[in-house]
């Protein structure tokens, strides 16, 4: 299998979320082809197998991308496409490392090119129970040298009021200014919390994303749309008993909602990573990020060593440049081929 061609050919399908049934049905004959036992699974992913036995490490990347076509081409070192970092290059890596490392006794190693990571996440939501790894990698830009070992949580916050319209000169507070009111207080209050936080994945972190009003002669609306990114100290239901009592008179919809989650550093997967780095000649390092990813879904419910791991620089997600080094694309693979060489040698 020849890396750079897999993630070109990766790049040239397209595959927004909700579009990515091209990319699916290539990846899935790109690891057909191989070796691995490959097919669509029933919620549509990619999944190819390497392998039997009662354990299992399961490779799990995502194949969508946001919207925003770029086209695919090759500066030096450079390869640019949608998705080159987020995250067809870690699902890239994932699928290259595994058929280097091939078949193990008594182990499956499991790739899954997921659907819907950029949005609900169905893709990881249809493997939670149809596997049950001993160990779990998910494809996300970390840096060649580097082991992502937790995400944030994010809850999302609809704010409603509608309020009777007044003349301008009642001096009556207005729906609009009752919901400027309540992003005010949930700024003071956020800011509270994180006056002992001195790192930001330590802090509560509310951007205002939308807001909308409407009048139709007789009362008025005002709506915001919120997300509040947490800590692990913070969970979504604490969160909403927290900010219950500021909604006034308005009211408050919590919806997709996922609590952080951050890995243990002594295990043996992370021992692995750190290993295979060195091998490299690199220094290996630890991230904790801002965002949230399948990892904050999959790892409570696995509960097995579960760290997050890929090629490409994060800054670079979703961004009009995207793009990735070949350099460090094939290093990642080198310490990938390490890491699940050293994982199936572990005695059951």
């Amino acid at each position: 299998m020849d890396e750079t061609d897999l993630l070109v050919g990766l790049l040239r399908h397209y595959s927004p979320t909700g579009q990515e049934n091209q990319a699916v049905t290539y990846l899935v004959q790109k690891m057909d082809e191989a070796g691995f036992q490959s097919f669509v699974d029933a919620t549509g992913n990619a999944v190819g197998i390497l392998g039997d036995g009662p354990n299992e490490i399961v490779l799990l990347g995502h194949i969508d991308t946001v919207p925003g076509e770029i086209p695919v081409h090759i500066e030096g070192d450079l390869l640019y496409g949608r998705g080159a970092v987020d995250a067809k290059g870690p699902l890239a890596c994932f699928t290259t490392a595994a058929s280097r490392v091939g078949a193990r006794p008594g182990w499956r190693i499991i790739v899954v090119g997921a659907l819907a990571e950029e949005s609900d996440s169905r893709g990881a939501k249809g493997v939670l129970n149809e596997y049950h790894p001993r160990f779990a990698i998910i494809g996300e830009p970390s840096g060649w040298d580097h082991i992502t070992l937790g995400y944030k949580g994010s809850a999302w916050i609809r704010y409603r009021i509608e309020k009777p319209m007044y003349h301008t000169a009642s001096g009556k507070q207005t729906a609009c200014e009752s919901a400027v009111q309540f992003w005010n207080s949930l700024v003071r209050k956020t800011n509270e919390w994180n006056e002992s936080a001195s790192r930001v994945f330590d802090q509560v972190t509310p951007s205002l994303q939308a807001m909308h009003s409407t009048r139709d002669g007789f009362a008025e609306t005002a709506e915001l749309e919120i997300n509040v990114r947490l800590p692990p100290a913070i969970s979504p239901e604490n969160l909403k008993q927290e900010i219950e009592w500021l909604r006034g008179e308005g009211t408050i919809d919590f919806s997709d909602s996922i609590p952080a989650y951050r890995g243990e550093k002594n295990s043996a997967l992370v021992r692995a990573f750190l290993q295979a780095i060195r091998a490299e000649e690199g220094t290996p390092a630890f991230s904790l990020k801002t965002g949230t990813a399948d990892l904050n879904l999959v790892a409570p419910v696995w509960r097995c060593p579960c760290v997050a791991y890929g090629p490409g620089d994060s800054s670079l997600d979703h961004t009009p440049g995207e793009h990735i080094s070949l350099t460090e694309y094939r290093q990642s693979i080198q310490v990938l081929t390490k890491v699940l060489d050293i994982l199936t040698q572990i005695s059951p």
